[in-house]
């Protein structure tokens, strides 16, 4: 089973080709990386290619696609999303959407409770909280920092950019991973394809949790002459 993942929730242009291998588990087979928060048309499908060129592998190879939904800004969500489905078409495989707030989790390991917070800019971000780094317990959601902790847990560890933006909220200690990773993508999928616990898959559709800034003008205004 060979699983090619991206996301472009996030600043991240993150690709990665991983294979099920019986007796080893997922074995990546190549991976690009870039951050760049207005390249995502750009950059996407050119590390595509790349990858797999790289991995000797062709289109035909794969056994399905692996994409982050979000929450995360429109236009390059869209970006990743649009080029899922099409390829998934193209190519008649399945395309399965994944919580962009799940992989960063998933990349954690941890076992514990913690929380996971990335940029909505507007002084917001996007976070939901977690029993273990497999199974969220409350979100995704957006709002001030503030919202990700509450009462019964103050001193909550939270991981991601959205944390490291707000060291008054979330102090100064490391929030690492900051972005999601296309390697964690590709491991979560092909542990789930295989029949492993963890995150939903989800439809390849936006995880948006507010409506964009552009907006359709309006009916032009009736001029009435004096």
């Amino acid at each position: 089973m060979l699983v090619l993942a991206f996301d472009t929730a996030t600043a991240a242009i993150t690709v990665a080709l991983y294979e099920w291998m019986p007796g080893e588990g997922a074995v990546p087979r190549g991976v690009a990386e870039a951050v760049d928060r207005r390249r995502h048309t750009e950059l996407l499908t050119p590390s595509i290619a790349g990858v797999m060129a790289d991995a000797g592998a062709a289109a035909g190879d794969l056994s399905a696609i692996a994409v982050g939904v979000g929450p995360g800004p429109y236009t390059g969500l869209r970006v990743g999303l649009v080029t899922a489905r099409s390829m998934g078409e193209a190519l008649s495989i399945p395309v399965h959407g994944f919580c962009t707030l799940d992989i960063i989790a998933w990349a954690t390991g941890r076992v514990e409770p913690f929380a996971v917070a990335t940029d909505a800019r507007r002084n917001e971000v996007y976070w939901a909280r977690y029993d273990s780094c497999s199974a969220r317990a409350t979100g995704p959601a957006v709002g001030p920092p503030s919202d990700v902790l509450d009462a019964a847990s103050p001193a909550l560890p939270v991981v991601g950019e959205g944390a490291a933006l707000y060291p008054d909220v979330f102090g100064d200690s490391p929030h690492e991973p900051l972005l999601p990773t296309a390697g964690a993508l590709a491991d979560l999928a092909v542990a789930r394809l295989a029949g492993m616990k963890g995150p939903e898959l989800l439809p390849p559709e936006p995880l948006y949790l507010r409506r964009p800034d552009a907006k359709a003008p309006g009916p032009r205004k009736r001029v009435t002459r004096a």
